[in-house]
């Protein structure tokens, strides 16, 4: 059985398999020879190129994982019969991590305080808090709990809200009169035709004034012109781990717009979610192997 992976680590992992033939393909250069001979595709973290044609010229492809929560850039090319399973939970610890260490960064100024210290200049004042304030996490699945999680020792009140309300969980339709209440928004939500556009004009107008909007989601999930002017005019703040376009131009005013601290894609990107990635792979190859139900298989919906 031949199987695409992304490193030479996922094949170490996974070369050991009986039966088991890796090709790395880490989307850089030209795709590998022989792909209408792949049976399992592991795509490398950012997506390939021409993903539609490379599908095409895989007729004995059954299987489809990826190495993120993601799957939009493959969802809509997958042939059919063809499972597609994502990585849920393996990104959930260093993602949580990242969207609490940006809130304290922003709400504490330390981008600010940063450039003051390469400056040499002691530019004492208050800052904002996270304690005592109002989180709400939209999108609350795994990386929601995560994240609740690392902000129960924080002192504030969490709102929990999926796309369909559940025990503990609000609707994203009760988002009006929600959104009004929260100090501090993260986004959570996969990126699908129904998120796109979701942060618009009007739901940043929703935000009280002064709160943080906190992107650890997918770009396209905010209207980016809609926030850049919510930033230029001194209403909101925010922390993007991704933005729309992606990268992000130099010459793009989300660079040098007001209340605004942006990290390039990294927030899963960490030693904990390779290492979590790498276990995942073997299991789900194991259970492929045996005919086992697989884990984290993408359906109707998220």
């Amino acid at each position: 059985m031949k199987i695409w992976v992304p490193s030479e680590a996922a094949a170490d992992v996974l070369c050991d398999l009986p039966e088991v033939e890796c090709v790395v393909y880490d989307g850089t250069g030209p795709a590998p020879e022989g792909p209408e001979e792949v049976e399992v595709w592991i795509p490398p973290l950012m997506p390939v190129p021409r993903i539609p044609e490379l599908l095409a010229r895989m007729p004995r492809l059954r299987l489809l994982q990826t190495v993120t929560a993601g799957v939009d850039a493959y969802r809509p090319h997958m042939p059919e019969g063809v499972m597609l399973c994502n990585a849920r939970g393996v990104h959930d610890a260093g993602t949580a991590e990242w969207a609490v260490g940006a809130m304290i960064a922003v709400l504490r100024e330390f981008p600010g305080f940063a450039v003051a210290q390469r400056e040499g200049e002691w530019t004492y004042h208050h800052t904002g808090v996270l304690a005592d304030s109002t989180v709400l996490i939209l999108g609350y699945g795994s990386i929601g709990e995560a994240l609740e999680r690392r902000l129960a020792g924080f002192e504030v009140e969490v709102i929990r809200v999926a796309s369909t309300a559940r025990d503990g969980v609000h609707g994203q339709d009760e988002l009006p009169e929600l959104l009004p209440r929260a100090d501090v928004v993260v986004l959570l939500v996969p990126s699908t035709p129904s998120t796109t556009g979701l942060v618009d004009a009007a739901f940043l107008a929703a935000m009280k004034d002064g709160a943080l909007l906190v992107n650890a989601a997918r770009g396209p999930v905010v209207d980016t012109d809609a926030l850049v002017a919510e930033l230029r005019a001194g209403r909101l703040l925010a922390a993007l781990d991704v933005t729309d376009p992606e990268p992000l131009p130099r010459d793009h005013p989300l660079w040098t717009a007001p209340g605004v601290f942006i990290t390039p894609h990294v927030a899963g990107s960490t030693p904990a979610s390779g290492r979590r990635t790498l276990k995942l792979l073997r299991s789900q190859l194991l259970r492929y192997l045996a005919g086992e139900p697989l884990k984290n298989v993408i359906t109707g919906s998220y």
